[in-house]
Order: structure tokens, then sequence, then C-alpha cells
């Protein structure tokens, strides 16, 4: 190893869980009904086909404590079980149409979200408020790239009007999920700390 290569640590599940669960799929699992919990907070946003939701703080979260494998494993599973007609998604919507639609870049992009959010975690990011918050931009970020192409794809757009809809109505709502996950995820680490010492 360098003097430069950045050591891989621990995500917050292997820091608090059992190993038997962070070995199963039940982190897995867990991860993915949260973010499906997560998705039924939606807020219509007026001239846009996607609504602020739940799901991307889920993202963030997931990511950052499960790590990129687990992380993506458990988005995938999400978007299986809203595939085959479980009402994971928002407002409980389900089935493919939902994933192929306007928003389904969105969606896709939770998978590529996560596994940023997860790498960061590796590399220790989760535990520093300004690190943590970088991530956080990072994974929301890529969600709206895979987003706003889709959006612009599926349903004719130009970029700049998918953007206009798919990306500037969320910047608020997004920047305080990056806030809170920042706030959140350090002080986690720090309790883990504390218990540790007691």
């Amino acid at each position: 190893m360098t003097a430069l290569a950045t050591p891989i640590r621990p995500v917050l599940a292997e820091a608090v869980l059992p190993r038997a669960l962070t070995r199963t799929g039940v982190t897995v699992g867990l991860g993915a009904l949260f973010t499906a919990l997560a998705a039924q907070v939606a807020i219509p946003v007026p001239g846009s086909p996607v609504p602020v939701t739940g799901q991307t703080f889920a993202v963030l979260l997931v990511g950052a404590a499960l790590g990129p494998g687990r992380a993506v494993a458990s988005m995938a599973l999400y978007l299986v079980l809203g595939v085959v007609g479980l009402p994971v998604f928002t407002d409980g919507s389900h089935g493919a149409h939902v994933v192929v639609g306007a928003t389904g870049g969105y969606l896709v992009g939770f998978l590529a979200a996560a596994a940023v959010a997860g790498l960061a975690a590796r590399r220790g990011h989760d535990r520093s408020v300004p690190r943590q918050l970088l991530a956080a931009v990072a994974s929301s970020l890529t969600i709206y790239a895979f987003g706003v192409t889709w959006l612009s794809l599926s349903t004719g757009m130009s970029l700049a009007t998918a953007v206009a809809v798919g990306v500037v109505p969320f910047l608020l709502g997004d920047a305080l999920k990056a806030l809170l996950a920042a706030g959140a995820l350090p002080a986690a680490w720090r309790l883990v700390g504390a218990l540790e010492r007691d």
C-alpha cells in the first residue's frame, strides 16, 4: 500500500450489527424496506412529473451505512420488488411501467448513487461532516444525471427543459437531505465510538 492510498474502512452496519446480519441478505432487505417506506413521503411539484420524495435521502443513508456492494444490491432489490408488483415506489405505485416511464432514470440512478455513497463511506467520508456532505452531493448529482437524461429521452424534452423540471425544483430539498445525512452519519459514528469506550 502506498502512503497516498486511502485505507478501506468498515461501514456503519459492520460496526454496529452482528456479522450474521451483515454477511447475509438481511441488511440488503432492510435497506430496500427503508427505501420503500421513504418513497411514501412524496410532495408533488407543479409542472413536473417528478415529485420530491424521501427516496433520495434513503439512498444516501443506505449507501453509506451498507457500503457499495450491499447498497447496490439493496437498491436492485427495491427496484425488483416494485417491478414485480409490490407497492414500493412513490405513492404505492408499482410495475415495470414505472421504471421505464419518465421518472425511471431517477430510480435506475439509485443504483449508481448507492455505489457512490458506499464507496465514500468505505474511505471514511461518512465520519466527517464536510466529507460526508461532499459524498451526499456527489450521490445526488449521480441521480440527477441518470434522471434528467432519461426524462429528456423518454418525453422528448430538450435537455434544458428536463433540467428545469427535473432538477431545479428539487435543489433545495436535496440540499437539505444532504445536510441531514452529513449531520446524521458522523453523529452515528461518534455514538459508536462513545459506546465502544464505555
